[in-house]
């Protein structure tokens, strides 16, 4: 997704520009090219022939760096980039970047950008808390440049606080949200649900299903990556948060209905793919009991439909589509859903299909509304994603 990109860091004087090199490599794996400049201070930690191997650049240290072919290199790089990342960012740096000060390489080079810009603040904890580098961060923000949170931890001056540089691979998820995928879905708001909902029998016991969540956190990354703000409601799962997702965690099915009803008026789209427990424990009293497990002789009640409540729900503006997992007449079972809940489209698949269903990475899915069944072959569920937002997109155009 990032091949052939122009990724330029700027690299400045701290000690976590140790972390660097690990992110131009990573980059570089993905198909950036890579370009590095450095500041004079940040030689004292990590040499420009590293980055050079990595890249197979020449790493600029001066304005004035003679290289061949011969360039106006602050100029060259900055019209070349796509985004740019100053990592770790000083609180020397961030003074200059906030006053238009340009007297080193990386400073005059950000002044001629006009790709997305991040800075990652890194130092000390009393160093970034204090007012007049906040007060930089702030005139920063203002000017549209991308301020990437900095971790809380203990650091190399003995001091516990906020002030880390995140971690390569936290500092590569800005690059990937900014330029992984077209931004067709900015200004939109996005709402999935993922994962599998526990209702309890006992302090013990609880009643569940196989939902790993893979397919929700697939679409929930894919939506965030081209552009929506995203809310992910999720029921447990071994997976990890997603970054720039805001994820709500719930676990039983009546948690998950409240947070989804709480929040689907502010979506322009949601996509229900949560596999809610149909029956939660009640007791024996209660006159809606339905059934019992086994023979254990539990009584159950149904759970509240979410999905039937939001087609109540929908206004004219609205998207839902919803899941449906069959093992028999999938078109027919998933087609009579789409009517009677009242949405827009249902992704349904049979569980008795090779590479479909619960906890693979993989799945099989025919794409159904109320005027055609668009069957897809076996793909990864990232892949699966993408159709699936794809075809809402298309129906949303209409």
């Amino acid at each position: 997704m990032l091949k052939n990109k122009n990724i330029l860091l700027c690299v400045t004087g701290g000690i976590a520009a140790y972390k660097i090199p690990n992110l131009a490599s990573m980059l570089v794996k993905q198909g950036c090219n890579v370009n590095v400049i450095m500041t004079k201070t940040a030689e004292n930690f990590i040499t420009a022939k590293t980055f050079e191997a990595l890249t197979g650049n020449p790493c600029i240290t001066d304005t004035f760096q003679t290289t061949y072919p011969i360039a106006i290199h602050h100029i060259k790089l900055a019209t070349e980039a796509d985004y740019v990342m100053v990592a770790p960012a000083t609180a020397d740096i961030i003074g200059k970047i906030a006053h238009g000060i340009a007297d080193d390489m990386i400073t005059s080079t950000l002044l001629a950008c006009k790709c997305p810009v991040a800075i990652a603040p890194s130092m000390n904890v009393n160093m970034f808390e204090n007012p007049v580098v906040q007060n930089n961060i702030d005139i920063l923000k203002q000017y549209g440049y991308t301020i990437v949170e900095p971790a809380t931890g203990y650091m190399a001056c003995k001091s516990t606080g906020k002030g880390k540089l995140p971690e390569h691979t936290e500092l590569f998820k800005y690059i990937e949200k900014a330029l992984a995928c077209p931004q067709d879905l900015a200004g939109l708001n996005v709402l999935v649900t993922a994962g599998a909902t526990k209702e309890a029998i006992d302090p013990v016991r609880y009643i569940t299903n196989h939902s790993t969540g893979k397919m929700g956190y697939a679409i929930a990354k894919t939506a965030m990556l081209r552009g929506a703000k995203v809310t992910l409601i999720t029921g447990e799962t071994a997976l990890e948060d997603i970054s720039f997702v805001n994820t709500i965690k719930v676990k039983s099915a009546e948690d998950m209905f409240r947070a989804v009803t709480e929040n689907f008026a502010n979506a322009d789209i949601t996509i229900k793919t949560a596999a809610v427990a149909d029956y939660t424990p009640v007791s024996v009293a209660d006159n809606k009991i339905k059934k019992s497990v086994g023979n254990m002789n539990i009584p159950l009640k149904q759970t509240k439909d979410i999905l039937k409540e939001l087609g109540i729900r929908k206004t004219g503006k609205q998207f839902i589509c919803g899941f449906s997992m069959e093992t028999e007449n999938m078109l027919q079972n998933s087609t009579d859903k789409l009517v009677k809940k009242n949405i827009d489209m249902i992704v349904a698949n049979n569980l008795k299909t090779a590479g479909a269903g619960f906890g693979t990475d993989t799945n099989v899915i025919t794409l159904i509304t109320k005027d055609e069944a668009t069957e897809l072959p076996v793909m990864s569920k990232e892949e699966c994603a993408e159709k699936i937002i794809d075809k809402i997109m298309e129906l949303k155009s209409q």
